[in-house]
């Protein structure tokens, strides 16, 4: 797997946000991915240092649309924490 196989998509949310002050930076990851490749891809793709990895998988609800149920499919979410002050230019275009 390459970098950009193992990190799907930047999560933009409330608390996401509010943790960029923390220099905490949170992605949706390959479910597959364990957490030396998670912050070997970030390292990669950003060209910054990562000083830890959180990983979280999380549960997909369940989902009715009339008669018809079903059922969001579960993924893998990422928390990475920066080392030194260097940010994720991505992400201070959304401040």
């Amino acid at each position: 797997m390459n970098a950009y196989d193992i990190i799907i998509a930047p999560i933009i949310s409330e608390k996401s946000m509010s943790m960029l002050a923390e220099q905490k930076y949170t992605f949706k990851v390959n479910a597959n991915a364990n957490k030396i490749e998670i912050k070997k891809a970030i390292e990669e793709i950003f060209k910054v240092e990562v000083d830890k990895v959180t990983t979280l998988n999380v549960i997909g609800k369940n989902k009715r649309v009339g008669v018809h149920a079903g059922k969001k499919s579960d993924w893998k979410k990422a928390i990475v924490k920066l080392k030194g002050t260097k940010t994720i230019e991505f992400f201070e275009s959304l401040r």
